[in-house]
């Protein structure tokens, strides 16, 4: 039991940290390093090099996708020591709305790359034009992800054993 209660320890010593720096400052850091910069757009003047500075992000994209997981992969171990079938509903919506999001997250990081902040020529087709609303569905998916998150989070991280403040002694009574 003991051993239960110190590896939820570390689990929540690992997920808040990386809920905070990952998910609410991380997306700033990485939309930084994803694009191209706008002193790099002007010279780029021919399909190779959109393609090559596109083809770039790769990589990164892979990173802040594996990066953003270690939250849902805590709930997901969370979950395996302390099975209730309630909440394996709720990680699986997490883990499908997460998925959602990283493909959605990285097909707009890639389009920006080819779009290239508008500075760049018609060189590909204008649909990649059409990522720049990816954004948008991304916060309308992110929000109740983050939310549901945050609550499982909150939920296996907080101790069993521990009366709720709001729970009535059982030696008193309500009436």
């Amino acid at each position: 039991m003991t051993t239960k209660l110190a590896v939820r320890a570390l689990l929540a010593v690992v997920f808040w940290p990386s809920l905070f720096f990952f998910w609410f400052l991380g997306p700033f850091v990485f939309f930084l390093l994803s694009t191209t910069g706008s002193e790099v757009c002007p010279r780029l003047e021919t399909r190779a090099e959109f393609l090559a500075a596109a083809n770039g992000t790769i990589l990164m994209l892979a990173v802040q996708s594996l990066v953003y997981a270690v939250p849902i992969l805590c709930l997901v171990l969370w979950q395996r020591l302390a099975p209730e079938p309630a909440r394996a509903r709720h990680i699986v919506t997490c883990v499908k709305l997460f998925a959602v999001t990283v493909v959605i997250g990285v097909l707009w990081a890639y389009g920006s790359s080819l779009v290239c902040d508008g500075y760049g020529q018609a060189f590909f087709s204008p649909l990649w034009r059409w990522t720049s609303f990816l954004p948008i569905v991304n916060v309308v998916i992110n929000v109740p992800l983050y939310v549901l998150t945050f609550s499982l989070g909150r939920a296996f991280s907080t101790r069993e054993d521990m009366p709720a403040d709001d729970a009535v002694p059982p030696d008193q009574d309500i009436t």
